[in-house]
């Protein structure tokens, strides 16, 4: 019997988050969606910070710029621009659900 490829078995992993991601997003009733929205700005500001850390990576060996340096300092740089990115877009999507359960002002 023949073991499976580690990279096929994440690969799998991986395809089944993104289908009960899907999933539990769209089930989720909409007086949760702003809850939802800060908490996930909340995991999104952590995720900034070590992908800051991971982009001011110094190299062993007094600071050379060696190929995994390099490669730890793009995606450190990548992955900040992703979280931003996010944050952003879920502080709006924050601000227009909130707007919506706020009481109109009706014109005399």
């Amino acid at each position: 019997m023949e073991a499976v490829d580690p990279t096929v078995f994440r690969l799998a992993i991986f395809v089944l988050a993104i289908f009960v991601g899907y999933y539990v997003v769209w089930s989720v009733t909409p007086a949760l969606h702003t809850p939802l929205m800060a908490v996930t700005n909340a995991i999104s500001s952590v995720i900034i910070v070590g992908a800051l850390l991971a982009a001011s990576a110094h190299g062993v060996g007094g600071g050379a710029l060696t190929g995994s340096v390099l490669i730890s300092k793009g995606a450190g740089a990548v992955a900040a621009a992703f979280a931003a990115v996010n944050i952003f877009g879920g502080f709006l999507v924050t601000q227009r659900m909130l707007a919506m359960y706020k009481k109109k002002d009706k014109a005399k």
